[in-house]
């Protein structure tokens, strides 16, 4: 029969990610806390995994516990059907009982069928009205998992999902920035070089741009590589051929 989920347990799987927003780490570690909090919280669970999915339900991260989930999860994507997929476009908890019984995804548990998985329940990941994945749990027991258990893992995956959201939100503005550094640094290396080559041959703005550009083309190096190879010092100035 299936155990009731601890609260201690529950406590503990939310502030594991949780900790993640202030430690700034990415979605795909997140998930991954999230799947070893799963597995060890719920009792009679042989693995566990969460998959976030784009509106198409195709994977954008994964966190699997061990190779057998992640064998398991890939066939439902390579499939395209599965309990994982069914609770995301159903945006309700899946239960299996036995999957050598349940037709309901033939293909699946076919390719599933010499895994150590016999029962599965699983989640979607509902943050306000949109619904970011799921997540599952797999038993390599028969009847490991009913309503006891679904309860507490929608309860779960509420503010679970809630958190994976503000950890993608945080991290897309993280990585805006990063490329916008180095933009800016780029373009001040390139305006750099071109001061060195206007007072160097007494050009003006658009001749030094120029040679700089011609000179990209001929050593068929970036514009970048070529003004910090001139600002280094390491750049033979007649490779454009002139």
């Amino acid at each position: 029969m299936p155990q009731q989920l601890p609260l201690d347990d529950l406590t503990l799987a939310l502030a594991r990610i949780n900790d993640l927003l202030l430690t700034e780490e990415k979605v795909d570690r997140a998930v991954q806390l999230l799947a070893e909090g799963i597995r060890d919280a719920f009792p009679g669970s042989s693995g566990a995994g969460v998959s976030l999915l784009d509106e198409k339900g195709t994977r954008t991260s994964t966190g699997a516990t061990d190779p057998v989930v992640l064998e398991a999860d890939s066939a439902q994507y390579e499939l395209g059907q599965g309990p994982c997929l069914t609770a995301w476009a159903s945006e309700r908890t899946v239960l299996i009982d036995d999957v050598f019984t349940d037709d309901r995804w033939p293909l699946w548990s076919q390719a599933v069928r010499d895994l150590s998985i016999r029962s599965v329940i699983s989640s979607p990941l509902m943050a306000g009205r949109r619904c970011l994945g799921a997540l599952k749990i797999y038993s390599s027991q028969p009847g490991a998992f009913d309503t006891s258990t679904s309860r507490p893992l929608e309860k779960l995956v509420v503010p679970a999902a809630t958190l994976l959201d503000n950890i993608q939100s945080s991290d897309s503005p993280l990585r805006f920035t990063r490329v916008l550094t180095s933009a800016l640094d780029s373009r001040d290396t390139i305006n750099r070089a071109q001061g060195f080559l206007m007072r160097l041959h007494g050009l003006d703005q658009g001749e030094a741009l120029k040679k700089l550009v011609e000179l990209s083309r001929t050593s068929r190096q970036s514009l970048l590589s070529v003004s910090r190879e001139i600002l280094n010092g390491t750049k033979n100035l007649s490779d454009d051929g002139t």
